[in-house]
């Protein structure tokens, strides 16, 4: 009889961690449900005259996005661009893709495009958050390439200035000083290589994101959450989304070219999630 029952505890065992195994592993949530807006386009409109006619805080947000601003910056603008329509969910007036296929295994990723100077964040290859940045300045341009999340603090000083405190800082290049946190955002690639972001994006991502795994000092043993860093700026053209008011799809990246910057560091991106899955079990 007790053997019956030791046998028995033994298979409830190996059941039971089975089981944590299935969760623990390619956990997809369902994707976003997102309301589309009835007709695209845009157009010039001044500062003053948009702020007057406009309270629906939801649709402030989608035109500081689109401006690559934040309020404080948006009111010293003389101009702005402003969609035609505002009801849609903000991932419509942003140019990353709702789905990239070739990310259906990742669990976790974060892009930022410095030609459009916009970041996306994706769960096994949906779009689960996207909106505006402000990337390094001409003199002090972010590296582009793939980085791993490092350590982050809700706030620290800055290396450059320590007057200047970022909120939601979370490294992404220990050695250089690069991450993504929250500072003032002009509308234009302003910063000393750092990735600057509204404070909502920046305190989402610091939630969102891992933190690395360190074995002590000196040796990594886990990486965070993958960030790839791609494309160019042109610093002496005009800004690119005042392309919009011509072409609503001028900024639009496809799938497909998202696909060709990912491809060179697709192994060492699940090498590494394997990583984390295996120890999380």
């Amino acid at each position: 009889m007790k053997k019956h029952l030791l046998t028995l505890s033994l298979l409830l065992i190996l059941a039971s961690c089975k089981q944590e195994s299935k969760t623990i592993t390619h956990k997809k949530k369902p994707s976003p449900t997102r309301i589309k807006p009835k007709a695209y386009g845009f157009h010039f409109e001044k500062t003053k005259d948009f702020l007057a006619s406009i309270s629906d805080s939801s649709k402030i947000w989608i035109v500081l996005a689109v401006n690559r601003t934040d309020k404080t910056n948006l009111k010293k603008m003389d101009s702005i661009i402003v969609p035609k329509d505002l009801t849609g969910d903000i991932a419509y007036y942003m140019p990353f893709p709702l789905k990239i296929k070739a990310l259906n295994e990742v669990s976790k990723i974060v892009l930022f495009s410095y030609p459009t100077q916009s970041f996306a964040a994706y769960e096994y290859g949906d779009l689960i958050r996207t909106g505006p940045t402000n990337m390094g300045r001409k003199k002090d341009q972010t590296p582009i390439g793939l980085f791993f999340t490092n350590w982050k603090a809700e706030k620290t000083t800055s290396t450059f200035n320590d007057e200047w405190d970022l909120k939601w800082n979370f490294n992404i290049a220990n050695k250089l000083g690069v991450g993504w946190h929250q500072y003032e955002l002009p509308g234009y690639p302003a910063s000393h290589s750092c990735l600057r972001l509204q404070e909502r994006d920046a305190k989402y991502l610091y939630k969102w994101a891992d933190e690395w795994v360190l074995q002590d000092k000196q040796t990594v043993k886990l990486n965070g959450t993958p960030v790839i860093v791609f494309g160019h700026y042109d610093f002496d053209a005009p800004k690119p989304w005042y392309q919009l008011v011509k072409d609503p799809n001028a900024l639009n990246i496809s799938a497909e070219s998202i696909e060709n910057e990912i491809k060179p560091y697709l192994s060492k991106i699940l090498s590494e999630q394997q990583k984390r899955e295996n120890t999380s079990q």
